[in-house]
């Protein structure tokens, strides 16, 4: 029986997987991290099989949990299933180390053969995930018009709770907006994110 930890902050997400896991009969989840640092925390006491890897924490880039997890035990693997489809934050995922990558939106059965060619040793890239890979990159980044909004409070020193009252929108909505920019643009933290974003023209 292959065993899985869930690395995801989202209740509901961990535990729909939980079950689609569990019932396939050809795993079982051993146990749910909701951060990054209670994934390294689980680590410390047992060894999964394969790490189903959400990349948006609420504590850390879970491009930078794949990356530490992977140079102190190389042979973990690691399957990234996350909603992030922007092809520079795939490639980053898999150069950290990620054996595979599927996005929230896939089908069971292409989550559930993911889990089993990885345990086989090989690599895994959903569908919707290699035809991302097969365009052309653009040298101009995207960003959606509230992303360049909240972009441009946060360059101007604006907190989560001012930028969610400037907005209309909650404070948990800029924080998600925030972590999304950062993943994005490959930034480490919020003054690396304006550095970055003034470099790309941004703001």
């Amino acid at each position: 029986m292959i065993k899985i930890l869930i690395v995801d902050d989202h209740p509901i997400v961990a535990e729909g997987l939980r079950k689609l896991i569990n019932d396939s009969k050809t795993a079982e989840v051993i146990g749910v991290a909701g951060s990054g640092k209670a994934c390294i925390d689980f680590l410390r006491w047992e060894i999964p099989d394969i790490i189903l890897l959400d990349i948006n924490l609420p504590d850390a880039s879970g491009l930078d949990i794949c990356k530490t997890i992977k140079e102190k035990t190389p042979k973990q693997k690691i399957l990234a299933l996350t909603t992030f489809n922007e092809r520079s934050v795939v490639l980053k995922m898999m150069e950290n180390g990620a054996d595979g990558y599927v996005l929230k939106n896939s089908e069971s059965e292409e989550i559930l053969e993911a889990i089993k060619e990885i345990n086989a040793g090989n690599k895994f890239i959903a569908d919707e995930v290699e035809i991302i890979l097969q365009k052309k990159e653009k040298e101009e980044m995207i960003l959606t018009r509230r992303e360049k909004e909240v972009l441009k409070l946060i360059a101007e020193g604006l907190t989560n709770q001012e930028i969610a009252e400037q907005l209309f929108i909650s404070p948990l909505t800029v924080d998600s907006h925030r972590k999304n920019l950062i993943a994005k643009l490959q930034a480490r933290n919020t003054a690396s994110l304006i550095r970055i974003s003034v470099e790309r023209g941004f703001i």
